[in-house]
């Protein structure tokens, strides 16, 4: 049987694949453990510098497959354990200290929101295009939609696209900043974002990210220490004195011309 989602690695770089095209990616029981599990390992495996998120076939993520849910028996408990193991794939990733950035294409849809605003990063083409549906099969938001969505485009926004049935097409996106930016090609400009990361202070890209994604859900003062601990904790490595030392020698060699 073919992997749900694909994943694979290219030196320090992790790639998560969602693998059902036939499906637009919709997201099912056996995908949802996938999921949870290729989170974890990737999290945590010290080698894997950066992480980039895509899709195969015509749509990013139709979010739950709501054709299995209706077909398998399944009940209301077996769908709430369900998101409960997607939930914990997705923050395992929203937390961890590695840059996640995802190439999007096509269709994103319910549930599928929430797993691309995992990504810190999102690349999109230029026909993408973004809708809600929840309302329009009688379910409400999962997979983390009423929180990253309402913090990456607004309460009032979130709201707008979650109460009307209305479709947000890629040049919207990117005005609401529901997107980072559009490409012709997003799977090759994700690349480059994420080499860019690699090629780069990767640990640092990793821990700025962590701070941000924490600092939205605690105390600023909780944040403040956790921001001084960081730097110190940065300034201690070898890779970082390299780059101050580096970035002091040009500064003074750029003050004396």
């Amino acid at each position: 049987m073919t992997d749900s989602i694909l994943y694979t690695r290219e030196g320090a770089l992790a790639r998560v694949t969602f693998n059902r095209p036939a499906s637009l990616n919709a997201m099912g029981f056996e995908m949802g453990r996938r999921w949870r599990d290729i989170a974890h390992e990737i999290t945590s495996d010290d080698t894997v510098g950066a992480v980039l998120m895509d899709a195969a076939g015509p749509a990013f993520c139709a979010g739950g497959d709501v054709i299995e849910m209706s077909t398998s028996g399944a009940s209301g408990a077996d769908v709430t354990e369900m998101a409960g193991i997607i939930h914990d794939g997705i923050r395992t990733f929203v937390e961890a200290d590695k840059p996640v950035v995802a190439a999007v294409q096509g269709a994103v849809a319910g549930g599928g929101l929430g797993l691309m605003l995992t990504a810190d990063y999102i690349v999109a083409g230029p026909r993408a295009m973004f809708v809600s549906r929840y309302a329009n099969i009688g379910l409400s938001p999962d997979l983390g939609v009423s929180t990253l969505l309402p913090a990456a485009i607004g309460q009032t926004r979130a709201l707008r696209l979650l109460l009307q049935d209305e479709t947000v097409d890629a040049e919207t996106a990117l005005d609401w900043g529901l997107v980072t930016e559009l490409s012709a090609d997003p799977g090759a400009r994700a690349g480059e974002v994420a080499s860019f990361w690699l090629e780069n202070a990767t640990a640092a890209f990793g821990q700025a990210k962590r701070l941000i994604r924490a600092g939205a859900r605690r105390a600023f003062a909780d944040n403040l220490s956790d921001e001084a601990q960081t730097i110190g904790a940065r300034f201690d490595t070898p890779d970082a004195a390299a780059r101050v030392a580096a970035f002091a020698q040009a500064s003074r060699k750029s003050s004396q011309t």
